[in-house]
């Protein structure tokens, strides 16, 4: 049987290269099942080694992270699996390490793990979330990550807004891009100054965090890992601003300050960090654009209607961002921001 060469991009990975690297990576041997599974940044299969046991394999999108990014990232889970909190940390290869690489694609093993998307319905809900991502912070605190994006105006913002600056939109909109940046960065930079910077999951929405029947809470998708300010963990699960719901942020902090305090000022950041997500997000895809799925994902990207609805969303996000006051809502819980 001829050996299956070794996949370069993407569109090389068919089931015989697929289970060539994990076997080789593994000292495994698996069935025929190769099953793809909904990802749109990375490719992820659903493999059956021979004793029946299922696994996940996840291909890295080449160019996107760097060996020590990933790693910084496995390191992170296997400090969380260590600490007891319900992630899915990757399995170790023979090498005795978590991160395999196959044609210049880096991979990983995990065990596979079902739930379903979190519904938040209860009181106690919004308190058990709390909880759980402050012992998540204990964990994140006492380890360091390098090699990820720092989120901060004068590091992570200034590299996405230099990104957009090299080619994603149009030549005649960009001095009104750069205005709003620098604007930006102006409003929220003191607001960053003290903050404590730790490891963050950094992408915690709902869909992320999975309810297993009978176990608990599981936290996925540590893809898009990086380090800053604690309240990015917390402010995207929010239904609304937070001068809107008093309710459910008094609600997480009890359970999250059970754990961990949070630091003072850190619910001014909220709105500046919504703003600089925006920009992140508009940066992620100019990186993605060329992906032969980018355009029937996004039709609409690039065009002048689209910039200019953009610059518009920007400058109403900005406003929120003039006075940390309109920020920081008096809710009992933090007498400390």
């Amino acid at each position: 049987m001829q050996k299956p060469h070794s996949p370069w991009t993407f569109s090389d990975l068919t089931p015989e290269p697929i289970l060539h690297a994990v076997e080789k990576a593994t000292n495994l041997r698996f069935t025929g099942l190769v099953a793809p599974l909904p990802s749109y940044i990375n490719r992820v299969y659903e493999l059956q080694d021979m004793e029946g046991k299922r696994h996940i394999v996840k291909f890295y999108r080449p160019g996107r992270w760097t060996r020590p990014a990933l790693e910084d990232e496995h390191r992170f889970l296997v400090d969380c699996h260590g600490a007891e909190l319900p992630v899915v940390a990757p399995q170790y290869l023979h090498t005795g390490e978590t991160l395999g690489e196959t044609g210049g694609i880096f991979f990983a093993l995990f065990p596979k793990r079902a739930g379903r998307e979190l519904d938040i319905s209860e009181d106690r809900d919004w308190e058990q979330l709390g909880r759980l991502i402050g012992r998540l912070h204990n964990v994140a605190a006492a380890g360091r990550a390098e090699h990820r994006i720092c989120l901060h105006p004068d590091r992570s913002l200034d590299r996405d807004a230099r990104t957009l600056l090299s080619g994603g939109m149009p030549a005649e909109m960009q001095n009104s891009f750069r205005t709003l940046v620098s604007r930006l960065q102006q409003n929220i930079r003191e607001l960053f100054t003290g903050q404590p910077s730790i490891r963050l999951h950094g992408d915690l929405h709902r869909k992320n965090i999975l309810h297993r029947p009978g176990e608990g809470l599981l936290l996925i998708d540590f893809d898009d890992m990086m380090t800053g300010p604690a309240i990015q963990d917390l402010w995207l699960l929010l239904p609304d601003r937070p001068t809107q719901c008093p309710r459910e942020i008094n609600l997480l902090m009890e359970g999250y300050q059970s754990f961990r305090k949070l630091p003072t000022g850190s619910m001014a950041l909220v709105e500046g960090l919504r703003a600089m997500r925006q920009i992140y997000f508009l940066a992620w895809c100019q990186r993605q654009q060329k992906d032969a799925r980018f355009a029937a994902t996004f039709p609409e990207w690039g065009t002048g209607a689209f910039w200019r609805q953009e610059l518009r969303d920007l400058e109403q996000q900005l406003h929120r961002t003039v006075s940390a006051e309109t920020t920081r809502p008096s809710f009992h819980f933090i007498a400390d921001l």
